[in-house]
C-alpha cells in the first residue's frame, strides 16, 4: 500500500479524488435514504479514502469539491433541518469537517510513515551489525588457525621428544579453539545450540584417542551457552572427555562416557561420566599438578563456576558448576 501511495503523489493523486468524488456525488444522489439520514457520508468518506491513498492536498480538494456539490445541491442533501440554515453554513460545515479529518488522518499517516522509515532503519543497521560480527568471527577463528599451524610447523623441527608433544597438543588446543569459535553462530546468524558443535567436538576426540569398544554420549546442551562461555566450557569438556579414553579403560574394554549439560536454577551444571576402573588410589585431584589440571582449572576461574572430580560408584565423575550469563 505504501508504494502505491508513493505513485498516487501528484496528478494521479488528483485524479483518484475526482474519481472519488464522482461515486460519493453518484451515491448521495441517487439514494433517498442518504439524503434523508447521511448527506455528507458519502462525501466525507471520499475525502478520507483520497487522503489515505494520495495525501492531504488531493484530500482538500476533494473537500472543496464536495462542498460545492452540497451548496448547489442544498435543497435535496441539507444536514440542518432548521429552516434559516443557509446552503453556505451547510458548505462550510462540511469543507470544515472534512478538512479538520484529512489533516488529522494525514499526520497520523506521516507519523507511521516516519516510524516504518526508523524500523526499516535499524533493521538495516542491525543486519550490517550482525553481518561484521560473523565476518569478525570467522577472522579470529582464521587467525587462531594460523597460530595452530605455526606452532605444528614448529614442533616438527623440535628434536625433544616432550617439548614437541607439548608444542602438539598446544597446537590441538588452540586449532579446537579456532573451531568453536567458527560454530559459535550458524549461517543465518542465531548462537548455536552447545549440543551442536560439542557432539563433532566429541566424535573427533573418540576417532583421535583410537579407543575400541567405547563409546562417548551427549545429553542437554539444547540451547546456546554465551558467547564467552562456549569456549572455556568446551575446553573443559574435552579435557575430562580425553583423560577418560586415556585413563579409564584397558585394552579392549568397553564402556560409555558421558557428557550432560543441563540447568539448575541460574546455573549450568556440565557433568562427564565415565564406568571405567575408576581414579587411581591415593590420587588427589587439588593436589594433581598435570597440565590438563591446570587447564580444567584455569577455566573454571574463568568462567567464575567450580570444578571437582571424584570417583563415582562406577569408574568416576567430573563436575563443572557455572553461572548463566544473559545473552548468547
Amino acid at each position: 500500500m505504501g508504494t502505491l501511495r508513493q505513485d498516487l503523489r501528484g496528478p494521479l493523486g488528483y485524479v483518484l479524488g475526482v474519481a472519488v468524488f464522482l461515486l460519493a456525488f453518484g451515491v448521495t444522489s441517487s439514494s433517498t435514504w442518504f439524503q434523508s439520514h447521511f448527506p455528507y457520508l458519502p462525501y466525507f468518506l471520499a475525502g478520507l479514502i483520497t487522503c489515505y491513498a494520495a495525501g492531504f492536498w488531493p484530500a482538500a480538494f476533494v473537500a472543496v469539491l464536495s462542498s460545492g456539490a452540497v451548496y448547489f445541491s442544498y435543497g435535496v442533501t441539507r444536514i440542518f433541518p432548521a429552516k434559516d440554515t443557509s446552503p453556505f453554513a451547510s458548505a462550510a460545515f462540511l469543507m470544515v469537517m472534512l478538512l479538520a479529518a484529512c489533516t488529522g488522518l494525514a499526520a497520523l499517516m506521516r507519523s507511521r510513515d516516519r516510524l516504518e522509515v526508523e524500523r526499516e532503519r535499524y533493521a538495516s543497521l542491525a543486519e550490517s551489525r550482525d553481518l561484521l560480527y560473523r565476518e569478525m568471527q570467522h577472522r579470529v577463528s582464521n587467525n587462531i588457525q594460523i597460530v595452530s599451524g605455526l606452532l605444528r610447523l614448529q614442533s616438527q623441527g623440535v628434536a625433544d621428544a616432550e617439548a614437541k608433544r607439548a608444542l602438539t597438543e598446544a597446537s590441538s588446543r588452540i586449532s579446537l579453539i579456532a573451531r568453536i569459535q567458527r560454530q559459535l553462530h550458524d549461517a543465518s546468524g542465531e548462537p548455536t545450540p552447545f549440543r551442536r558443535f560439542a557432539e563433532d567436538l566429541l566424535a573427533d576426540a573418540l576417532a583421535a584417542a583410537g579407543v575400541e569398544g567405547v563409546a562417548v554420549e551427549i545429553e542437554g546442551g539444547d540451547e546456546a551457552l554465551h558467547s564467552e562461555q562456549s569456549t572455556p566450557v568446551s575446553l573443559v569438556m574435552l579435557e575430562c572427555v580425553n583423560n577418560a579414553l586415556e585413563h579409564a579403560f584397558t585394552a579392549g574394554q568397553t564402556g560409555l562416557v558421558r557428557v550432560t549439560l543441563k540447568r539448575e536454577g541460574d546455573k549450568h551444571v556440565l557433568t562427564v561420566r565415565d564406568d571405567g576402573r575408576g581414579l587411581a588410589e591415593g590420587f588427589d585431584p587439588d593436589a594433581g599438578d598435570s597440565l590438563g589440571l591446570k587447564i580444567v582449572r584455569t577455566m573454571a576461574a574463568q568462567l567464575n563456576g567450580d570444578f571437582t572430580i571424584r570417583g563415582a560408584e562406577r569408574g568416576s565423575l567430573c563436575t563443572l558448576h557455572f553461572p548463566d550469563l544473559v545473552g548468547a
